[in-house]
């Protein structure tokens, strides 16, 4: 594949690339400028040619190829009956919060966190809790153990949303780390909801491990979430699966749903059963590509713009930069975008420490990756 194709999204529906004025870069919202894997546009090419769309089950063997994807990648053995599927991980959490929760109770996360996290509890009238994740000497975020376990007894927290790897700190928690997360929640009664929609993007060698698959207990009060979208760049489609071990959870799950989300349409299903069967290729490929971009930029960075300050990304296709050298009088999101003409991901949509930095998306070809920093040096340089 060449990923450094420079393919035309403004004259499509891209709210990547339509959402700021044209001449603005745009390197915030996550998916990737990369074509889709080919055996991806086949099926989807093949199932378009049929011509009719009435309404379908999900493709004839999805769960078998999402099941033993989990045994093969991560040695965790989930059965098609505990496996489901939403539009939309998002949509997932919020339903798993109204499956597990009653007004009033209260949800812990960490932060800076993904701007929905802050939003779901919102909206079923719950108690959101955060649990702020802290640089160490090495500028690598951390989890405080201890102030996480007292704000779960402190507040009487019913659900933890976890995500990992972790938006926007790039963060992929160790197996340690994991066990002590689901040890605090298995001693106060807390359903994780855990969100692992990148786990694919995994750097440097590192391997992902599913919350759930730590051990039968744990997989007790899990609801996991998984998706095609981020890895294969197909999160138009839609289509995220769910993993449930517990029947009690799951019956509360559906019963969360039901009359109110479906199944993701046929196509989005189509599109993820042929990204999990024919993109192992692509996705090895764009791997060794993003981590490449990953390099280049923090190298760039520190030659072109030492003041930022980034932690490099563990995992995801995303960067998390600390602008607060900087000192301006603005926010950088702000500053970038009117002074460079990039567009970057607001750094206060992730929570109140994120008001000196922002996001910003390298899953692009390189030279959009050089363009915005010469840009944004470019401004700085000028005040």
């Amino acid at each position: 594949m060449n990923f450094d194709e420079m393919i035309d999204r403004q004259s499509t529906e891209s709210v990547k690339w339509n959402w700021f004025e044209k001449d603005v870069l745009p390197m915030w919202v996550a998916d990737m400028d990369f074509r889709s894997p080919p055996g991806v546009l086949q099926a989807l090419r093949e199932r378009v040619e049929h011509g009719i769309f009435g309404y379908g089950f999900p493709p004839k063997g999805l769960g078998e190829v999402i099941s033993n994807r989990l045994a093969t990648l991560y040695g965790w053995q989930a059965s098609t009956k505990e496996i489901s599927y939403v539009p939309g991980i998002v949509t997932g959490f919020n339903l798993g919060l109204r499956a597990v929760c009653e007004p009033g109770d209260a949800v812990i996360f960490n932060t800076p966190a993904y701007p929905p996290f802050f939003k779901a509890p919102l909206s079923f009238a719950l108690k959101s809790v955060e649990n702020p994740l802290a640089r160490d000497v090495d500028g690598q975020y951390q989890v405080d153990f201890e102030r996480f376990e007292a704000q779960i007894r402190e507040n009487k927290v019913k659900a933890f949303i976890l995500c990992n790897p972790q938006n926007p700190t790039g963060r992929v928690f160790t197996r340690q780390e994991l066990e002590q997360f689901a040890a605090i929640c298995l001693r106060h009664q807390v359903t994780i909801l855990s969100d692992e929609i990148h786990c694919d993007i995994i750097y440097d060698g590192r391997k992902h491990t599913p919350i759930a698959s730590l051990d039968a207990e744990t997989a007790k009060i899990c609801m996991t979430f998984m998706a095609p979208s981020k890895t294969f760049n197909i999160a138009g489609l839609h289509a995220s699966e769910v993993i449930i071990q517990d029947p009690e959870l799951t019956k509360r799950f559906c019963a969360a749903r039901r009359g109110i989300v479906e199944d993701p349409g046929l196509l989005a299903l189509v599109a993820a059963k042929a990204a999990y069967e024919t993109g192992g290729e692509w996705l090895a490929e764009v791997l060794t590509y993003l981590q490449a971009n990953r390099d280049w930029l923090i190298a760039a960075l520190a030659e072109k713009i030492p003041a930022v300050k980034v932690s490099k990304p563990e995992g995801t296709f995303l960067a998390w930069l600390d602008c607060s050298g900087l000192e301006l009088k603005e926010s950088p999101h702000q500053f970038f975008l009117r002074e460079a003409r990039v567009g970057l991901n607001e750094g206060a949509d992730f929570g109140a420490e994120g008001k000196d930095h922002v996001r910003l998306n390298f899953g692009t070809p390189r030279a959009n990756l050089e363009t915005a920093l010469a840009r944004m040096s470019a401004a700085l340089a000028k005040i």
